[in-house]
């Protein structure tokens, strides 16, 4: 049972004190990923932007950062985040039961400023869970398509079951002129799309540099070669923009933990223009 005391701490905004919220809903994604439905227990914490994440703990466990991916458009104060089992905490999310309690901190960090890309051509390409963080920019590029000119989704996963949200891609494609692609690494028996990195449908795409902007999520190789590929095609480093991951701890800029350079990426981070991730995207995680 949640303590009154939690409860209570978090309502007089305690910035490290996680608000309570309990898990609502699970959808499995594929074998090793669920999104989550998080409902406040008592008050909601502030709105996110696309890109931004939350501090979610997992009572008796510990706590991690993880990307926000639902709907910024949902005004209910509700939550929803994609988790994939790959520790001792994400396990624990993964595997909790609906009804179990959450913590929940945030949010945190830079967006995708959706805004910025008004008036220009849009192309999203995300790797694995990398789509995760990018399925509310998708989201929110569709409720306002008038806004935008081309709009491009290129996902990829190392095999058909290893791909995030299908059954919505499968509704976003072709829905008011999205273009989207999927590709894997190894396909699986029944399997008629393409096989291959995400680089290779980019490589293809005919675009406008000057008026391009592109946002990439997944790991941090993939975010390089797709980068170079888009250089190559004559798109500024400024209008590529990159989710960068490192041991998040304190979510406020305050641990140093996730330092990379002259940035700390829970404050500065995740969301960060190519321009100045680059060179950073060299340094090896601690």
């Amino acid at each position: 049972m949640l303590s009154e005391h939690l409860v209570d701490a978090a309502a007089a905004g305690a910035p490290m004190v996680p608000a309570p919220y309990r898990i609502t809903a699970k959808e499995h994604q594929t074998a090793d990923v669920v999104t989550l439905r998080l409902e406040p227990v008592s008050a909601a914490v502030p709105p996110f932007r696309p890109g931004q994440f939350m501090m979610l703990y997992a009572f008796g466990v510990g706590e991690i950062a993880i990307s926000v991916s639902g709907d910024p458009a949902n005004q209910d104060g509700a939550l929803e985040h994609t988790v994939r089992a790959v520790g001792a905490v994400s396990r624990a999310l993964h595997d909790a039961p609906v009804g179990a309690p959450v913590g929940v901190r945030g949010p945190f960090g830079t967006s995708w400023d959706l805004e910025s890309a008004v008036g220009r051509d849009l192309v999203v390409v995300a790797g694995g869970v990398g789509m995760a963080p990018l399925r509310p920019v998708v989201l929110g590029a569709l409720a306002g398509r008038e806004r935008y000119g081309r709009l491009v989704l290129i996902a990829g996963a190392r095999t058909p079951g290893d791909l995030l949200f299908s059954d919505e891609r499968r509704m976003w494609s072709g829905a008011r002129g999205l273009e989207a692609e999927r590709t894997v690494d190894r396909p699986a028996p029944g399997w008629r799309g393409p096989v291959g990195f995400v680089t290779e449908p980019l490589a293809r795409l005919a675009l406008e540099p000057a008026r391009t902007t592109a946002f990439l999520c997944g790991p941090e190789p993939m975010m390089r070669f797709c980068a170079q590929t888009l250089l190559r095609k004559g798109i500024a480093a400024a209008d590529i923009r990159v989710s960068l991951e490192r041991n998040m701890k304190c979510g406020a800029g305050l641990c140093g933990h996730c330092q990379l350079g002259p940035l700390l990426l829970c404050r500065d981070g995740p969301v960060i223009g190519y321009a100045v991730a680059g060179d950073l995207m060299k340094t090896k995680e601690l």
